[in-house]
């Protein structure tokens, strides 16, 4: 049911008003010009909540990903959240995962060929991509949770809202979790309600739409989570030969759900299915595990009785990855559970559209981008479903 991970604190409202009138006064600043906002001469696309927690943010920055890497050079801009860095620093193969952040570290093992940047300040994280020399030739820029970040003028702002946490029944924090008014969602170009249940009714859909109250500039969609085969903890690659087992090959298993996410309701349910015993061992989100909490892990796994395995996100997967003092029984059955979204209501192809369209329209290098799609078309009529790509830079 929508809305089901609601939780308003009551005697907290007074306060919730007081932050609202801060936000409120922030954003009327930027509509007045008194703050002032960048727009950029490349697209730039914008994905974010304004809700306090996971709504899906890096599965879906991941499917825009997918959806441009064969068309475009892509860059995704985040603040890298609990990194032990400062300032502006771009990924490589190299770079440790306490340098960027969890979630950026992720994108970079997933994408090797996608510029993945973080910095604080959005608008110098898009300067330095677009003028140093290593990242000067990138097409479009994806920003990982700037909603609120006024500072930069995205050319589509996409707001992700969590189907089990809607804005529309939610507060401001510290009541509830919203961290500006619900008016906020009208910056939105597009918006996105995640996380739905797969045998989302008809009749639903139209309920929430009535519901969400949006401007006619902006388009609703709706997507759901779908979870892949099982992978090895230690490889986080987009590479399907690596996958291994499904979830319905441990049917009957003990699994031990370790997590260190906003939502781990979320999973729970989802898992619920598929007929295993599973023991949950939650932390704090984007929690930086210890050397008691390995130790913890390493006692609650070898305790549980077999037929038995450790699952856990590709999130906290990129924080376990080199961790000293993982017992061999342990990295030998921790396996990640990957995640994809999936558009419901067939609005797959029309996302898919405007996406593309925006950017054709608005790349430094629009007339390579329609020959290349042209390219594309030539060689799927004479190869089937085979591919080949060919890069701006080659171009």
């Amino acid at each position: 049911m929508e809305g089901d991970f609601i939780k308003i604190n009551e005697w907290l409202l007074p306060l919730s008003w007081l932050y609202g009138l801060g936000v409120r006064f922030r954003n009327a600043l930027f509509e007045m010009g008194i703050l002032k906002q960048h727009s950029y001469s490349l697209p730039v696309i914008s994905v974010g909540n304004i809700t306090v927690g996971g709504s899906g943010k890096t599965p879906h920055v991941e499917y825009l990903v997918r959806l441009l890497d064969n068309k475009a050079k892509v860059a995704v801009l985040s603040r890298g959240y609990k990194r032990k860095s400062k300032g502006y620093v771009l990924a490589n193969e190299h770079t440790p995962m306490e340098d960027i952040g969890d979630e950026p570290y992720q994108m970079k093992e997933k994408f090797p060929n996608v510029y993945v940047a973080v910095d604080k300040r959005r608008t110098e994280g898009i300067d330095r991509l677009t003028h140093d020399e290593e990242t000067k030739d990138v097409d479009v820029i994806l920003l990982d949770d700037a909603f609120q970040h006024r500072y930069v003028k995205p050319g589509i702002n996409i707001l992700l809202v969590d189907y089990h946490r809607l804005i529309i029944y939610d507060k401001l924090i510290p009541a509830g979790r919203l961290r500006e008014p619900l008016e906020g969602k009208s910056r939105a170009d597009i918006v996105i309600i995640t996380k739905c249940p797969a045998d989302l009714k008809p009749m639903e859909i139209r309920v929430l739409t009535k519901a969400m109250d949006l401007y006619p500039y902006q388009d609703l969609y709706f997507t759901t989570l779908q979870y892949e085969p099982l992978r090895r903890y230690d490889d986080l690659s987009d590479n399907p030969a690596q996958k291994a087992m499904s979830l319905k090959d441990i049917h009957g298993y003990n699994v031990l759900l370790l997590t260190g996410i906003a939502s781990p309701k979320q999973i729970l349910n989802d898992l619920d299915p598929y007929g295993l015993k599973v023991t949950p061992m939650t932390f704090g989100d984007h929690h930086n595990f210890s050397s008691r909490d390995i130790d913890s892990i390493n006692d609650k796994f070898a305790a549980m009785q077999t037929p038995k395995i450790i699952l856990t996100t590709e999130k906290d997967a990129s924080r376990l990855q080199g961790q000293a003092g993982l017992s061999e029984l342990t990295k030998e059955n921790l396996y990640v559970l990957p995640i994809r979204i999936k558009f419901m209501l067939n609005q797959e192809e029309q996302f898919n559209q405007k996406i593309i369209s925006y950017v054709r329209k608005n790349s430094r290098n629009s007339i390579l981008f329609k020959r290349k799609d042209n390219a594309e078309s030539q060689n799927r009529h004479r190869s089937g479903n085979k591919v080949h790509t060919i890069s701006f830079k080659n171009n």
